[in-house]
């Protein structure tokens, strides 16, 4: 699929996809999206980029970590799916507890990050790096966002190497879930996720690109039923003149 054609089906799927991604997943979605956040080591204060936000989960889930004081921005090509952060959004700030962050919400390209060098302490991506043109310079123009020493935290899907995780993947994400999306009058969309999981880097090659990105001390792990990645990486500082 194209760029365009990619942006064209997450327009479509807006208003399922919160339901889809719990349904597809019996809500372990949510403990992912725990996990990455403790992986990006957030404070008080700090400055988060959350690219290819969707509806706002991940960037909503990182404002409870930044407050009082920080600042989470959320960056997505789809209108439909940015509304749907905004209205989120404005939920959370209703509730008891308020959010105490500054919240901003950015229509944009992934592989042309309108933000200037270093302007974030962590950057987070979820289940958004497989939909990119090129991983590879996803990775560089994310990196270049980063402070040094700022995190970047990939969490996405993967096909499991072997054993029952294996198996499961098999029978459920790859043939279960476009059935599910058939009988949800999205057919093309669901067919296309599994598609683009067998298209995505392996789990060694994520985390060669993010080196090769300029980012240091990278780690990656299995979450949960062994289906999803988390890969972790710091972006280096800047070597010294001599």
């Amino acid at each position: 699929m194209t760029r365009s054609e990619v942006v064209g089906m997450f327009d479509h799927i807006a208003p399922l996809y919160d339901a889809m991604n719990t349904l597809m997943t019996a809500g372990i979605d949510a403990r992912w999206r725990s996990a990455a956040v403790a992986a990006a080591e957030l404070g008080p204060g700090m400055r988060v980029l959350d690219v290819a936000c969707g509806t706002g989960k991940l960037a909503l889930a990182c404002a409870q970590r930044v407050r009082p004081g920080g600042e989470v921005v959320g960056l997505d090509a789809s209108l439909p799916m940015l509304r749907r952060a905004v209205r989120a959004a404005r939920r959370a700030a209703a509730g008891p507890a308020g959010m105490e962050v500054r919240l901003r919400w950015v229509r944009g390209d992934a592989m042309a990050l309108p933000f200037v060098d270093g302007t974030f302490d962590a950057l987070t991506i979820g289940f958004g790096l497989r939909n990119l043109p090129d991983a590879g310079a996803g990775l560089r123009e994310m990196a270049r966002v980063l402070l040094p020493g700022g995190r970047l935290v990939v969490l996405e899907v993967g096909e499991p190497p072997g054993g029952l995780p294996r198996l499961l993947y098999e029978t459920w994400f790859r043939r279960a879930v476009p059935v599910l999306g058939r009988v949800a009058g999205r057919g093309s969309a669901y067919a296309y996720l599994p598609r683009s999981v067998r298209d995505y880097p392996r789990p060694d090659e994520v985390a060669a690109l993010m080196r090769e990105a300029g980012l240091e001390r990278v780690t990656w792990r299995w979450l949960t039923s062994g289906m999803v990645t988390l890969h972790v990486g710091r972006r280096s500082a800047p070597t010294p003149e001599a």
